[in-house]
């Protein structure tokens, strides 16, 4: 059996995009057209071959259009840009287009004060007539005469049509005038009989814009002439034709040309490592296509030249593409780096964060399995830019929730501050979510850009807090929605953050009150005498109506149980301290108190044993505020009433010892202290307020 010849081999069909076929086929009752959305990218497009196969090829929007325009009978494709004005990109027939627009675009005698965009809608009024009667030709006795007074079949396309108007919502005159004359064209144009087919085609005007509203909203709704047609972003689909072009190339010094028709040269940079021979799988084509989710096919290209430049072979581009989402090269996930910040921070973090060991065993699980790359690894397609890690701390307060997200920042990247947190009750309000990804365009903040976005993009490897989560207003859960499916926020102003290094913390009280109603509140409180767990029954029984409570209050008052599917099984839950774990935090804060007092003022605190032993008991007396509420008793029996005995005694000598020798309870709630001054005699302060 002999194969066909590459050279008689030619294309018996093409197919393209829907949005271009969406655009040719309703030329006969549309003079404008209006392309938004993805409109920089390479474009996909299928050739038949006359010997059954098909190939596929990537091409730039003019040269995608311009394919079925020439079909149609088109015989050029126009440009114009604000910066660069007219130009033409493509001609298929013997008239100069050139000399045409230079007509055009001539200043005219007596008006040289003509504005640009009076220039602009003469060639568009001459385009949309087909220039008849304009193009300099023989005198009307040549037999000739008739054929220059046919219309010229032509495209225009209008780039950059966003950046026309300065205000869309607030024009200029000059602007107005210039869009109603658009649209008067666009209501007058007559269509042209194209000779082959019989079909009466308009000349088209494409404004190519960002977004479909960045024109006057009137220019699009006051007639019927004028069409809006919505550029996707890539699928998946088109995402793997894309990969399996570019794998053609992987290993290949220069762009090739395959020699089969309709295939098209792909510039992706010159090959820096020519000693490594590539051969591209299909398992490394999908990993590729799947990592490029959210991607343009064009950054899917630049993704592979930055490959090529630093070395990275085609079975390893999910790297280059996170290199190119996220600006950097290093990644503290990669190498076991954050492997061995999790081995050394164990102990670290068991210690910072007293009496939750299963709760610090859950969280070094999820830290383990994102270090792993293990994040989602039971799907069939695990998402590439969902974050590292995800988990839900829910439990009393002041049991550390906090200082636990505190403490995976510094295990993880050595710093608290990698620690970004968000006080959610500051989130409470209708459109508070704007403050985290900006506003949208025309309101205030908008040149601000977003909180979050902006601070994750300034440094994509951090650990985001969302402190008390369930005081935010529910527009802002649809936005956490959005970044635990796909990884990815869109700020105000179109610029897309990844989330893909991160791991995000929510914490929240939930549950611990009982189940909530309509408005958030619990339904029924417990008592404030409750028993509160200690046996392991009881606290195993305490967990479970803490994640009962939390998913009742998902599903029922939330209303949102896709967010809670989100979450999985990382919803993770604190129980109230015990003694000794009270005693521990006791122990542990009045030696900050000691600390601080000698590094502020050269002063050094003594707390007798007797007197240790009576604060003890007054600060973990009632464990339901956990290490904060010991923290606030200490602050009410111990700090400010020594604070105002010191303050009164005057100057001290730095290195002067202040010794708290008895602490004596009162009926009231309030203590009595007796303080020794090194250097003075034995001072009875104050009674304490019990607040």
């Amino acid at each position: 059996m002999t194969s066909t010849p590459v050279e008689s081999l030619r294309v018996s069909r093409t197919v393209h995009p829907p949005f271009a076929a969406e655009l040719v086929h309703t030329l006969s009752v549309h003079s404008q057209y209006v392309l938004h959305g993805n409109i920089r990218d390479d474009y996909v497009v299928a050739d038949d071959l006359s010997d059954g196969r098909r190939v596929y090829r990537a091409v730039s929007l003019e040269d995608m259009l311009w394919e079925p325009l020439q079909r149609a009978g088109y015989k050029s494709l126009l440009r114009y840009d604000p910066v660069a004005g007219f130009r033409v990109v493509h001609s298929a027939g013997s008239v100069d287009m050139n000399t045409l627009l230079a007509r055009n675009t001539r200043r005219l005698p007596g008006r040289s004060d003509d504005s640009d965009t009076d220039e602009v809608a003469r060639v568009l009024e001459s385009f949309s007539r087909g220039w008849v009667g304009e193009r300099p030709g023989p005198p009307q006795k040549d037999p000739r005469y008739e054929d220059y007074q046919q219309p010229l079949h032509a495209a225009l396309i209008v780039d950059y049509a966003s950046r026309i108007p300065t205000q869309v919502n607030q024009l200029s005159d000059e602007e107005r005038t210039f869009f109603l004359r658009c649209l008067k064209i666009a209501e007058e144009a007559q269509p042209f009989v194209r000779a082959k087919s019989g079909r009466a085609l308009f000349n088209p005007v494409i404004w190519l814009a960002d977004g479909e509203r960045d024109l006057p909203a009137w220019l699009l709704t006051s007639g019927v002439r004028v069409r809006s047609i919505g550029v996707p972003t890539p699928d998946l689909g088109q995402r793997r034709r894309m990969a399996a072009l570019l794998a053609q190339q992987a290993g290949v010094p220069g762009a090739q040309q395959s020699g089969v028709p309709g295939t098209a040269r792909l510039d992706v940079g010159p090959l820096v490592n020519r000693d490594v021979r590539e051969e591209p799988t299909d398992e490394d084509v999908e990993r590729f296509a799947r990592a490029a989710s959210g991607l343009t096919l064009r950054a899917m290209r630049e993704s592979m030249r930055l490959a090529r430049a630093s070395k990275i072979t085609f079975d390893r581009m999910e790297q280059a593409v996170r290199i190119y989402e996220l600006g950097v090269s290093r990644n503290p996930w990669t190498g076991g780096a954050v492997a061995d910040s999790i081995r050394d921070g164990q102990a670290y973090i068991s210690g910072r964060v007293q009496g939750q060991e299963k709760a610090v065993t859950q969280t070094l699980d999820v830290l383990k399995r994102a270090a792993l790359g293990l994040s989602g690894a039971q799907a069939s397609s695990p998402a590439v830019h969902r974050p590292r890690g995800v988990l839900f701390f829910a439990g009393p307060t002041g049991t550390g929730k906090t200082e636990l997200a505190k403490a995976v920042a510094t295990t993880l990247f050595g710093s608290e501050d990698a620690c970004l947190r968000f006080d959610m009750s500051e989130f409470s309000a209708p459109h508070s979510a704007d403050r985290l990804v900006g506003a949208p365009p025309g309101y205030v903040g908008y040149e601000a850009g977003g909180e979050l976005t902006r601070a994750v993009r300034e440094d994509p490897f951090r650990v985001v807090l969302f402190d008390e989560i369930d005081k935010a207003d529910k527009g802002v859960l649809d936005k956490f929605l959005q970044v635990l499916e796909d990884g990815r926020l869109t700020d105000g102003q179109g610029v897309t953050t990844y989330f893909s290094e991160c791991v995000l913390i929510f914490t929240s009280n939930l549950g611990v009150h009982g189940p909530s109603g309509e408005d958030g509140r619990p339904l029924a409180s417990f008592s404030g005498e409750e028993k509160i767990p200690e046996t392991p029954v009881e606290r195993a029984d305490f967990e479970q109506r803490i994640l009962g409570n939390v998913r009742h209050h998902f599903e029922h008052t939330l209303k949102r149980p896709e967010l809670l599917n989100r979450l999985g099984g990382n919803i993770v839950v604190f129980q109230y301290i015990d003694a000794p774990t009270a005693r521990n935090i006791f122990t542990g804060q009045l030696g900050n108190i000691v600390d601080h007092m000698e590094r502020q003022s050269g002063l050094r605190l003594r707390v007798l044993p007797e007197a240790e032993e009576v604060l003890a008991a007054l600060c973990t007396a009632d464990l339901r505020n956990g290490g904060r509420g010991i923290g606030m008793k200490l602050e009410t029996h111990l700090i400010n009433p020594l604070a105002r005995e010191v303050f009164d005694l005057g100057t001290l000598e730095p290195g002067s010892v202040v010794t708290v020798s008895r602490v004596t309870p009162l009926p009231d709630g309030g203590v009595d202290l007796t303080v020794e001054a090194s250097g003075g005699g034995t001072v009875p302060m104050q009674k304490a307020a019990p607040w």
